[in-house]
């Protein structure tokens, strides 16, 4: 198809990506396999065929992506520069904890800031490498679940496909320590876009921690479009970690799918701190029998931060329990969305599942939109859900008052207690005492919260 012919089919911004990616196209290598241009080809075609979604739309109707849409985002340079990398220690928490870690600068692998690792059948590496050196390892597990009808981003990150991580925990692997991906973002005049992806496959009775991280410098403008796929075998279990801190006027859209096999347990949890717009997708499928789903998180918004959420459980197999808690807490202008599906397919008998969603708006002109929803389709199920958004409790913050605390380190107290139901689930200590000083310090009041608590 003709650029004029583009024109008259597809909006500017939908032009625009084309072009860029038939740039990106030329100058891929010529002996890539065959069904990994498929891939990207199919992905292309089905962003243009979908567009950027508007508020029309039923699952965007509370986010509008008309910012990412309109804004001229240029491909990142492949290579960083030591100041670029220097940023990896100026963001909360570290970088350097976990002895397993693979760092991505603009979407690229930066080798030497990582610790690739290739033994007895446990690959921690660049997707990249494996695609041009093994690409059989990946190709049952590419893709697979991030396609479908109405993923537009999930769609573009396919047609950009260029790198990312690549974790395979061979048959009954149990790894002690967690493994964990950073994806920095260092752009450079112009807005960026990059189009990280991290491909996990967890062998039978395996087990892992990962982490997945994303940030960039304060006050860059760029856009960060992830796309994680999780495959769990039977037995398998994985604690999945995924903190995105990126910056104030930044860019996020992420798509996390997990397909659990037999007697799995997969651990989600998900905590948003920054971007001024982000929106999580995650999406959850029960393959097997007797599986076991935890999905937790937490959203920090401030100033105008609008951050979103959308969670889809499908009970597709009998005998499996979910477990879901999401918390949000919004300040200033901020807006939080949460819409969580628990789909019970007919003949999934003894389903166990619920969902809570609780939120906590700070300032008069903060807002919260819940839409929790369970879609029941058996009748042998346990079920139930629900949904809280209010402000601070008064009666709480006039007993703290009384007892000669402030205002401000009462709210403060309230809040982080709020909050740490969420925080004390993580499970890795270094994240999670991070994550506690960076909530003191977003908090109003000075006062040490775990002494207080």
């Amino acid at each position: 198809m003709t650029t004029a012919a583009q024109a008259k089919a597809f909006p500017a911004e939908v032009v625009r990506w084309r072009e860029e990616f038939e740039s990106f196209r030329a100058g891929l290598p010529r002996e890539e396999p065959e069904w990994l241009r498929a891939l990207r080809t199919t992905g292309m075609g089905r962003f243009e065929e979908l567009g950027f979604p508007t508020t029309r739309q039923e699952d965007w109707r509370h986010t509008s992506v008309a910012p990412i849409a309109r804004t001229e985002f240029q491909r990142p340079p492949a290579t960083a520069s030591v100041a670029d990398l220097a940023v990896l220690d100026t963001l909360d928490f570290g970088h350097a904890f976990a002895r397993r870690q693979l760092v991505f600068v603009n979407g690229r692998y930066a080798p030497e800031f990582s610790s690739a690792e290739t033994a007895d059948g446990l690959h921690i590496r660049s997707l990249r490498e494996v695609l041009e050196r093994e690409p059989q390892l990946v190709q049952p597990y590419l893709d697979r679940q991030a396609s479908g009808p109405g993923r537009p981003f999930a769609a573009l990150n396919s047609a950009f496909l260029d790198d990312g991580a690549f974790i395979s925990v061979p048959e009954g692997t149990v790894l002690a320590e967690p493994i964990h991906v950073v994806f920095l973002s260092a752009p450079g005049a112009q807005p960026t876009a990059s189009h990280p992806r991290v491909l996990v496959r967890a062998g039978r009775k395996s087990q892992a921690t990962i982490i997945e991280s994303y940030g960039g410098p304060a006050d860059a403008v760029y856009f960060t479009n992830a796309v994680s796929e999780i495959t769990l075998e039977d037995g398998a279990v994985v604690d999945h970690y995924r903190l995105q801190r990126e910056s104030a006027r930044a860019f996020h859209i992420g798509t996390l799918c997990a397909v659990q096999g037999r007697a799995t347990r997969f651990a989600s949890h998900a905590i948003s701190l920054g971007a001024s717009l982000s929106r999580l997708d995650i999406r959850q499928v029960f393959a097997g029998e007797g599986g076991e789903c935890v999905l937790n998180g937490l959203f920090l918004g401030g100033d105008r931060q609008h951050m979103d959420t959308h969670t889809w459980v499908d009970h597709a197999q009998p005998h499996c329990s979910t477990r879901e808690l999401y918390k949000g807490i919004v300040d200033d202008q901020a807006r939080g969305v949460f819409v969580g599906r628990i789909l019970v397919r007919p003949g999934a008998q003894k389903t166990d599942a619920i969902q809570t969603n609780k939120n906590l708006i700070l300032s008069r002109e903060a807002l919260v939109d819940s839409l929790p929803q369970l879609e029941i389709l058996a009748d042998d199920v346990k079920c139930k859900h629900g949904s809280t958004t209010g402000q601070l409790d008064p009666l709480a913050l006039f007993y703290l008052r009384s007892r000669g605390i402030g205002e401000g380190a009462a709210r403060a107290l309230l809040t982080y207690a709020f909050a740490s139901d969420v925080i004390q689930r993580i499970g890795v200590e270094e994240l999670r005492a991070g994550l506690t000083e960076h909530l003191q310090r977003w908090l109003p009041g000075s006062v040490d919260m775990e002494a207080a608590v």
